[in-house]
Formats: C-alpha cells, sequence, structure tokens
C-alpha cells in the first residue's frame, strides 16, 4: 500500500503542474497578435475575450473564448485519461488550470478574471453542472444586459448546481474555489454594479470601458 503513495502524489502533482501550465497560456494575448495588436494596450487592457472584442475583430475574440474555455477542459480530459477518471484528480487539474489562467508565470501572474475557463472546466468536469451555469448566464445577461453580473450570478450559483446533480465533492469543493477567485478578481466590478456603473452588453462600443483599478489592469 505504502508503494503506490509515492506514485500516486508524483502524478496529482504532475496534474497540478500541468494544470497550471496549460491554464497560464495567454490566447486572448496570443489571438490578439495574429494582427499586430499587443491587447494590452488596447481598452482596459484586459488580456480576455471581451477586450479583444473592443479590437473589432470578432473572429479573434471568438478564438480566445474558445482558447480560454477549451484550457480548462483540456486540463480536466488529460488528467482524466492520466488518473482513469478520479475526480479528485480532475478537480486539480481544474483548479490548477483555473489558478493558472488567473495567475499566469508569464505575464508576472497578472491574468484574467476567469468566467470563460471556468466554464470550461465544469463543462468538462461535471457538464450537468456547467450546463445550468450557462443557461444562468444567458438567463442572467438577456435580462439585465450585464456581462460581469451574469458571470457573478453563474459562478456563485455553480456550488448549488454540482450539489443537486449529485457531483463528486472534489467538484463541489472545486465549484466553491472558482466562485471565490471569480468574486476576488471582480470586486472592481462588484463595485460599479453597486454604483449603478457597470456598462451593459454591446453599449458604448464607441467609448472607452470604464476606468478599472490595479487587480483588473490585466484581467
Amino acid at each position: 500500500m505504502e508503494s503506490l503513495v509515492g506514485p500516486a502524489l508524483l502524478t496529482l502533482a504532475l496534474v497540478a503542474i500541468g494544470g497550471y501550465l496549460l491554464g497560464s497560456i495567454p490566447f486572448g494575448l496570443l489571438s490578439a497578435r495574429i494582427a499586430g495588436i499587443d491587447i494590452r494596450t488596447v481598452g482596459s487592457g484586459n488580456i480576455g475575450a471581451t477586450n479583444v472584442l473592443r479590437t473589432g475583430r470578432k473572429d479573434l475574440a471568438l478564438l480566445a473564448l474558445i482558447g480560454d474555455s477549451g484550457k480548462g477542459a483540456l486540463a480536466v480530459l488529460l488528467a482524466g485519461l492520466l488518473t482513469h477518471w478520479l475526480p479528485a484528480a480532475m478537480a486539480i487539474a481544474a483548479g490548477a488550470a483555473f489558478t493558472g489562467h488567473l495567475f499566469p508565470v508569464w505575464l508576472k501572474f497578472k491574468g484574467g478574471k476567469g468566467v470563460a475557463t471556468f466554464f470550461g472546466t465544469m463543462l468538462a468536469i461535471a457538464w450537468p453542472a456547467g450546463l445550468l451555469a450557462g443557461v444562468t448566464w444567458l438567463v442572467i445577461a438577456f435580462l439585465f444586459r450585464i456581462s460581469s453580473l451574469a458571470g457573478l450570478t453563474a459562478v456563485a450559483l455553480a456550488p448549488f448546481f454540482a450539489l443537486a446533480t449529485e457531483q463528486p465533492y472534489p467538484v463541489v469543493v472545486l465549484a466553491v474555489f472558482m466562485a471565490v477567485l471569480v468574486f476576488f478578481r471582480h470586486r472592481d466590478n462588484i463595485g460599479r454594479l453597486l454604483k449603478g456603473q457597470e456598462p451593459k452588453i454591446g453599449a458604448g462600443k464607441d467609448q472607452p470601458p470604464p476606468a478599472e483599478g490595479p487587480s483588473d489592469a490585466k484581467a
């Protein structure tokens, strides 16, 4: 029994490190560079798909969205294949990829806000809960036309969706972990929401985005 502990811990360590490095790939930054644009000099300076969209290139924004969500899903699937679909290992990989997106080593730990990567990991590790979270985003976005509010609502309800769909305990813990970090990364957005100053989806395309605090400078 003890002889299995070492290899198991090594596997989990590899899953965590691999997930983090995969999650650290800044697809928003890379997709914008296809057009010769440094996304950090555009709009709010964010490296996410929303800011890539401000370049006027919907194709590049879509590429960033697919990349940021796909890397979370890929981390989960690779961990599953490596560990024979062990929920704890997949949750570790998902959490590591999510952390990598928020705090990428390549960009001095200044990354994105995590909503796209959250959806990618949740759909891969627990698609019923991820699907419910996605529907929540769509409903809130349709009703209020505020992307950040939709994302915050979706991630806040994700742990309850995981419980309601009887997901393994590691998945529930993962959902809570990601929700806490998403709220942390959105603290400036929350401040604007409370003041009624958060821009709506599709509004102010010809105007610069609202000023963001240090925490969002590269989100």
